[in-house]
């Protein structure tokens, strides 16, 4: 069943298009990421969800009722921002049954949903504290319960864990996660942290000026990007990309910097591309480098850069004249101008249009 319907909306500010008739259809009970960069649309795209902002064209349901001109408080649905906008002089009690008593609710009701929004969120010693007296991550939780309150089927997340340091983010991370899988309502988190969306969404929305450029599951995404685009988007450290040409002649060969690597093994998406310009990408955790595996491409390499990351280890060589990384365990990292064999399946690559960007 179908939660929220996206169908043709656009939105203009005077001559320039924020959202370009943008169509998303999000299921019942699904967690959906946008993701992107500052100024995709991302956010904008939400407020006109929520009804903050009012679209240009297209239309939108929540539930299969048309809220395209529907006020925010009429569309049932429960949002949380970036900041935690309290009210600094109401305890965390006041602030959570503030809306609710505005609304004319009965006394007992307020009272237990706001009992059922602090056990879920784990608030309940902090109920008749005020604001000053909580840590950040206390207060998102604070943010999100104001919204748990309500009882709606939708609620929506604009960036919320953004202002915490790493370790909070991290933990209120998983604590969106369990709380989405308790509830079971329909989720729109809006983040730029390609690592929030991998590890919260069913889909992942990545934008990029007003469009969806791919919209799919997170394995789908990171394994098959559409574009080259999507591809340095997703993936920390960041995919490689080598320059070339696919070889006309014969088996198809990407060739560049007089190293040729078989694509035999590639899904192309069509009949093999020859002759042409191209993009291969191949995510350093997809490359090994000493393994004594027998890779489908191997060639030796000089070590030259060595970046410590805890667990893992980032080793850059060069094709040619060409960057590559490679992520490997610590303890078997060589050292810098060490020679190493790296190799790696061209199945597990992603091949791109030089010039549209798209995957071959």
């Amino acid at each position: 069943m179908t939660s929220i319907l996206i169908k043709d909306v656009s939105l203009s500010f005077g001559s320039v298009d924020v959202l370009k008739s943008l169509n998303l259809d999000i299921a019942d009970g699904e967690f959906l990421v946008l993701l992107g960069p500052s100024g995709c649309g991302k956010s904008t795209l939400l407020n006109c969800i929520a009804g903050l902002l009012d679209v240009s064209a297209g239309q939108i349901f929540i539930k299969g009722k048309n809220v395209t001109w529907a006020e925010p408080k009429d569309r049932g649905i429960g949002m949380v921002f970036q900041s935690y906008a309290l009210y600094p002089q109401m305890t965390v009690r006041g602030n959570l049954s503030f809306g609710l008593k505005n609304a004319r609710m009965a006394k007992d009701e307020i009272e237990r949903r706001v009992a059922r929004a602090a056990e879920i969120l784990q608030i309940e010693p902090l109920l008749d504290r005020k604001p000053a007296q909580l840590s950040g991550g206390q207060r998102q939780r604070v943010a999100i319960g104001r919204a748990l309150v309500r009882d709606v089927d939708v609620f929506l997340f604009d960036e919320p864990l953004s202002n915490l340091d790493a370790k909070l983010r991290s933990e209120l991370r998983v604590e969106i996660k369990r709380l989405h899988q308790r509830l079971g309502n329909t989720m729109v988190y809006v983040t730029h942290d390609q690592i929030e969306a991998l590890t919260l969404a069913d889909r992942i929305a990545i934008m990029k000026g007003g469009v969806i450029e791919q919209l799919d599951t997170p394995h789908e995404i990171y394994n098959r990007p559409v574009n080259r685009y999507v591809a340095g988007f997703i993936g920390s450290p960041g995919m490689n990309f080598l320059e070339g040409v696919i070889d006309g002649a014969g088996e198809p060969m990407f060739v560049a910097d007089g190293a040729s690597i078989p694509l035999s093994r590639y899904a192309f998406a069509a009949a093999a591309p020859r002759g042409v310009p191209a993009t291969f990408g191949i995510r350093p955790e997809h490359v090994s480098a000493n393994s004594g595996m027998d890779w489908p491409f191997s060639m030796k390499s000089r070590v030259d850069v060595v970046e410590p990351m805890g667990s893992d280890t980032l080793v850059w060589t060069k094709l040619g004249k060409q960057d590559v990384a490679v992520r490997m365990p610590s303890e078997r990292a060589p050292r810098l101008g060490d020679e190493v064999t790296i190799g790696f399946d061209p199945m597990r690559a992603s091949v791109f249009d030089s010039g549209s960007g798209q995957r071959l």
